[in-house]
């Protein structure tokens, strides 16, 4: 028996296996898709080892209010960026811990909507998924209530919901109220079966780094937790390099290697479960040559098309203020007379000041006294954003270079080439009772 740290550094109990013993499911990484996996198969009595790359962090005492200071937090190795429109790594989409990415991310969980199953049969582009929106929604209504998902009830857009939202809506910051909708519910701490308590958000508009608060219900705070409760252990710090096989090439073992150690270890297994994200999962089966015998591993690789827009109000918004996308409107989810596939929706904006005056220089190019004379506008910025998704590309792939990374595996390679539809969802439009408008355009 080992320990694991819970939110204020205190030891939790944790069982551990051998790496010679033999368990029913190895799970690599422990974000959004390999933390629940690794939950509910510890859940199900199953004998379940994780292994993450990053370390176990003490949120309470790792998580510093500080832009700058949290970097640690991203999947910082490089990744290689090709295409006319190439795509920039770690801040936006990856992760390094116990957590994945939710350490990072901003607890923004809205649902598909029905008709976004059925793409093929409503546009003549891409694919249907096999499965409908009823398929999942028991699934969402599970995880909205397990994860403590804040919003309106009822929710304006979609089908009327057989569960609503477990809690009121987060107040609203200058940016959301902008948008000229607001609520005046507050959150508040709350019981949470199998879990505990969960902290309350404080509003303090930090929530795109490592909440010390741990309140943000990422994978650390809620599924990992669960998991280790049922008997999973978490291997913290060991990058996996590849599998064990026998001669039928079936895998019988995880090969990784701990962050101390330059000796390779192995975990004997009777399945793996690779949940590493977009760039990782392709890369370590395409390293292995495993399961590709379509040849469409790392192809048609998608991110999401996103404008910024930013302006400047008369009066102080202190965009450091509150949850960032504290409002969303859907009415644009399939816009009348639109020239592209699919539609957007729209989520306010607070901002950070590193991340702010980052993005402004990039998509400006200004510097100097210039500069400094629009940073002294920062407490009255506010923003919008404008989110869709790309359509699948034969030209946007992922592949393996030749250059290698720490580990002496292949670098990997991501080709990215926005298509017409990402193109026309690119426009822009002016930004009402706004001056000094910019906008950063991204695909992440």
């Amino acid at each position: 028996m080992s320990a694991a740290p819970d939110l204020h550094g205190h030891a939790v109990p944790m069982r551990t296996f051998a790496p010679g013993d033999e368990v029913d499911a190895v799970v690599i990484g422990t974000g959004a898709s390999g933390a629940p996996l690794l939950a509910r198969l510890a859940q199900a009595g199953l004998k379940v080892v994780a292994l993450e790359a990053g370390p176990f962090y003490v949120p309470t005492r790792d998580f510093a209010t500080d832009e700058r200071a949290q970097s640690y937090l991203f999947w910082n190795d490089e990744r290689l960026s090709a295409g006319a429109d190439p795509i920039g790594f770690g801040r936006n989409n990856s992760g390094c811990g116990v957590g994945g990415s939710t350490l990072h991310f901003t607890a923004y969980t809205p649902r598909p909507q029905p008709d976004d199953f059925h793409l093929r049969t409503e546009f003549g582009v891409g694919q249907d998924w096999p499965i409908g929106y009823e398929d999942l929604e028991p699934y969402f209504d599970e995880l909205e209530t397990f994860l403590g998902v804040s919003g309106p009830n009822p929710y304006p857009w979609g089908p009327p919901r057989k569960s609503s939202y477990p809690l009121p809506p987060l107040p609203l910051n200058p940016a959301a109220r902008s948008m000229q909708k607001a609520y005046a519910a507050l959150s508040s701490s709350y019981y949470q079966e199998e879990v505990g308590w969960r902290a309350a958000y404080a509003n303090r508009g930090f929530c795109q780094a490592g909440c010390s608060l741990g309140a943000k219900a990422s994978m650390d705070q809620t599924f990992i937790p669960l998991a280790l409760h049922h008997g999973a252990e978490v291997r913290a710090e060991c990058f996996v390099r590849g599998f064990e096989q026998d001669a039928s090439r079936r895998i019988t073992g995880a090969i990784y290697r701990r962050t101390a150690s330059p000796n390779p270890m192995r975990q004997r297994c009777r399945r793996v479960f690779l949940c590493t994200g977009a760039v990782e999962t392709p890369r370590l089966l395409l390293i292995m040559e495993l399961a590709n015998s379509s040849g469409q591993v790392g192809r048609n690789f998608m991110a999401h098309v996103g404008v910024q827009v930013w302006g400047q109000l008369e009066a102080e918004t202190r965009p450091y203020q509150g949850i960032p996308g504290g409002l969303i409107s859907e009415d644009t989810h399939r816009p009348k007379d639109a020239d592209f596939t699919r539609g957007y929706l729209l989520q306010s904006l607070g901002v950070m000041p590193v991340t702010y005056i980052s993005q402004y220089t990039r998509a400006t190019g200004t510097w100097g006294p210039v500069l400094k004379d629009h940073m002294a506008g920062y407490n009255r910025v506010i923003g919008i954003n404008v989110l869709g998704e790309c359509l699948p590309s034969e030209r946007n792939y992922l592949e393996l270079s030749d250059e290698k990374d720490a580990q002496g595996l292949p670098k990997p390679r991501i080709h990215f080439t926005a298509g017409q539809n990402e193109r026309l969802m690119r426009e822009l439009w002016a930004l009402a009772g706004a001056e000094a408008v910019w906008a950063y355009g991204r695909s992440t």
